[in-house]
Parts: C-alpha cells; sequence; structure tokens
C-alpha cells in the first residue's frame, strides 16, 4: 500500500488507486457490470445522485466507478457516522470524497442543526462547487428488497431552500436530482439481512453488533453478485406540491429503471408457486423457461442453505422488487 500510495498527493490520484481495486473486484465478484442512461447525462453539469440502497459501499462505488469511466467527476458520497467505528474506515472514507452524516445527533436542535448543515453543504456543492453528490434515497438499506425514497430525505433537503424567493418545485429543479437504480444479481449480504429482518418480526427489535457495518461493508465488497446494473434516470423536473411528490417521481424512476435479474423471478416463484405475469427482464424480454431452469437449482440451494425460519425473508430481498413493480406498472 505505502508503494501503490507513493506519490498521490490529490483525492484524484488517490481514486484512481482506487479504480484499480474496482477493476479487481468487479472481476472477481460479479459476472458483469452494465451501466443505462448516463450518456443522456451532461459530463460538465454537476447532478444529485440519489439512488435506491441495497449496500452501504458498494451502491455509491459503483455509481462513481460508472461516472469515472464516462468521463463525468466523481461524486462526493454521504455517509453517516455510524460506520465510523473504526478509524482507519474514516480516514479511507473521506479520502475517497465522502462527507459525514450526524446520524448520532441527539435532541430536536442537535438533529435540526445536523440536518440544516448537510443540506446547507449538498446545495453549495451542486452550486458554488459544481460538484455532484451522491445520496441514499433512505436512510439505512432497504434490506426487505422495497425501495422507497423517504420524504424526509426531501425536506432535509429543502432546508436549504430560499422561501421567500423559491418554491419547492424550483428548488428540487435547481438541484438537477437524478433517480439512480442499482441492481444485484445476488446480495452477498442476503443472509444477514434476512436475520436482522427475522429477528425484528419475531421479537420487535434487532440489537446490531458494534462493528457489524464494517463487516457488512467487507462482506459487500468481497461477496458474489452476479450480474450488476447500474440505471442512470433523468433530472427530475415540474411541479411539486409536497416532499411527497418529489419522493414519489425519484420512486417511479428507481423502481421502473429497477433491472430484473433472473434470482428475482426464482425468489418470487418459491414464495408464490408460480413465476409472476407481465414482469420482463431488463431488455423488456421475458427469460426463457430453459434459462431460467438453468439457474433455478443453484439458487434454490443458496436459500436452503440459510436456518428455516429465515429464508421467506431472504427470498423477500428479491422477490418484493417485482411486487414493486406493479405498483408503479
Amino acid at each position: 500500500i505505502s508503494r501503490q500510495l507513493r506519490g498521490v498527493s490529490t483525492v484524484e490520484d488517490f481514486q484512481h488507486v482506487v479504480k484499480g481495486y474496482m477493476d479487481g473486484m468487479i472481476e472477481s465478484t460479479t459476472t458483469g457490470l452494465t451501466v443505462s442512461g448516463l450518456d443522456a447525462l451532461d459530463p460538465n453539469k454537476p447532478y444529485l445522485f440519489m439512488s435506491n440502497h441495497r449496500d452501504i459501499t458498494m451502491d455509491p462505488a459503483f455509481v462513481t466507478y460508472a461516472l469515472y469511466h464516462n468521463d463525468h467527476d466523481t461524486v462526493r458520497i454521504a455517509i453517516g457516522d455510524n460506520l465510523l467505528t473504526k478509524p482507519y474506515v474514516s480516514d479511507l472514507m473521506r479520502l475517497n470524497k465522502s462527507f459525514i452524516v450526524k446520524r448520532s445527533a441527539k435532541g430536536p436542535r442537535q438533529i435540526l442543526a445536523a440536518y440544516k448543515m448537510l443540506s446547507s453543504y449538498i446545495r453549495h456543492s451542486i452550486e458554488e462547487d459544481n460538484n455532484p453528490i451522491w445520496i441514499a434515497q433512505r436512510e439505512g438499506r432497504a434490506k426487505d428488497g422495497n425501495d422507497r425514497t423517504e420524504p424526509a430525505i426531501i425536506k432535509m433537503l429543502a432546508m436549504s431552500q430560499q422561501k421567500q424567493t423559491e418554491s419547492l418545485s424550483d428548488y428540487i429543479n435547481k438541484l438537477h436530482i437524478v433517480p439512480v437504480s442499482i441492481s444485484y444479481e445476488l446480495d452477498p449480504c442476503d443472509g444477514a439481512k434476512a436475520k436482522e429482518l427475522y429477528e425484528t418480526a419475531t421479537h420487535g427489535e434487532y440489537q446490531k453488533d458494534e462493528h457489524e457495518d464494517v463487516e457488512s461493508i467487507a462482506k459487500g465488497i468481497a461477496g458474489n453478485k452476479g450480474n450488476v446494473h447500474v440505471s442512470f434516470g433523468v433530472p427530475l423536473e415540474g411541479e411539486f406540491d409536497n416532499a411527497d411528490a418529489v419522493a414519489d417521481a425519484i420512486d417511479r424512476q428507481v423502481v421502473g429503471n429497477y433491472v430484473l435479474h433472473s434470482s428475482n423471478f426464482f425468489a418470487y416463484k418459491l414464495l408464490h408457486g408460480h413465476y409472476p405475469e407481465g414482469v420482463h427482464s431488463s431488455d423488456h424480454q421475458t427469460f426463457s423457461a430453459q434459462d431460467l431452469a438453468a439457474g433455478e437449482a443453484a439458487f434454490s440451494a443458496r436459500i436452503n442453505a440459510l436456518p428455516a425460519e429465515h429464508r421467506e425473508f431472504a427470498l423477500g430481498i428479491y422477490a418484493n422488487t417485482i411486487d414493486r413493480k406493479k405498483d408503479f406498472a
């Protein structure tokens, strides 16, 4: 590492080193990475990329990787301070253009101050620094596979709206929000997520270990992800009455652009006894029965390796995306 970082004096230099590790990770842990929609975006314009959230670090990593290879500036990444339990993790994330979201803030005043600062920084980055931002559509991962934008995120962004001179619609349009949908054929953390969902459903809560998020980061990086697709949407434009309307517009693109994999269909069949009707694969072509049959046994074995009480929750991680698509059909 010392040898690789010799001569590195800027964040851009550091990200070039990280790019080499990303190349190796994609080669060894994915079947392939594909990107769509990015060619319609202006590489000289700063966007606020708001994506669904399935993996702690790989979501912004794949977005950044796609931007890097298509001559766009890389994003500043919003991360929760709950991830900074180890000093070296904090250092590496800051070097990689991350900024801190104070999720540990206590008390109404402290929380309000933290959100106002976050909102102000995001606006400053877009309007003054001309630097794009990545932020998740929700606080915490969508562990059950239901991608939904939290209106609270939109309300946080709106804290920097100049209400005397800007309507909510004016401000949202100025932020150039681009919904992004990231889909993984396989989730390296599906077993851990299923356990958490089961514990929460059974006991009403789940107590996380101190360094569990760091372990999830490692598992997400090193685990097999199968095919990965990153879909970039179009910037939000128009009239929005409130935060809920903005969240709904983001969801329509995130869910609509989500690329389905065979694993989504396998899980749906295992849960419901049949494949879904009216839902197609990424290129709007149905998977052939032969292709599905070839992979179904391996996926079933993956699920059956989990404790019996966790399996239904694990299947939901993959299958719920299909039901969510039907909500916007």
